[in-house]
């Protein structure tokens, strides 16, 4: 009976051990780090905008050159298509250079872009007038939508009149500018 008594106590023992150890309780979940997601608001270029402009730009013709400040209006009207944005502007800009006036270019232009979302890099070709005599303008420059209404930018243009003035030498000039625009 010794032998039964301590193969009841041993199996006794083994059954009983879990209920000793506690009450089986599921083990923590680790913890849930959410990681901000930063999204870049997306801009719906289409639409009707004005804006003013001020920058720096130069003109040659033959060899006369001169470079001064340039500051102008202008207005236009893109249309999103998604990836791509197409759209025409209209624009003044004066320099402060030659005494006649010269140097004052009104612009007719034609805008290309690829849509990155608050940003628009784009292209631009068109007709430029000096002097009632009409040439050619193209350039390339970039937007950064701030909010729906405001959006700010830069822009190259390259612009060439022939035979200005009814002389052989051909009118050019460079200009750069910082570019501030209201969005309707």
């Amino acid at each position: 009976m010794n032998r039964l008594n301590i193969l009841a106590a041993t199996t006794a023992l083994f059954a009983a051990g879990p209920a000793f150890a506690g009450a089986y309780t599921e083990a923590p979940a680790d913890p849930v780090i959410v990681t901000p997601v930063i999204v870049e608001p997306s801009a719906d270029w289409t639409g009707f905008y004005g804006g003013a402009s001020l920058g720096y730009g130069d003109l040659d013709k033959g060899s006369f050159s001169d470079d001064s400040m340039v500051y102008g209006l202008h207005a236009g009207y893109d249309h999103d298509f998604g990836d791509f944005v197409l759209g025409g502007e209209a624009e003044y800009q004066a320099r402060d250079m030659w005494e006649n006036g010269a140097a004052d270019s009104t612009r007719l232009k034609a805008r290309l872009g690829y849509d990155l979302g608050s940003t628009l890099v784009y292209g631009v070709a068109g007709g430029s007038m000096v002097d009632d005599q009409w040439g050619y303008n193209v350039g390339f420059g970039a937007e950064h939508m701030l909010n729906a209404n405001w959006s700010v930018g830069a822009e190259y243009l390259y612009e060439n009149i022939s035979d200005f003035d009814d002389s052989p030498s051909d009118l050019t000039g460079n200009t750069v500018a910082a570019r501030v625009n209201y969005r309707f």
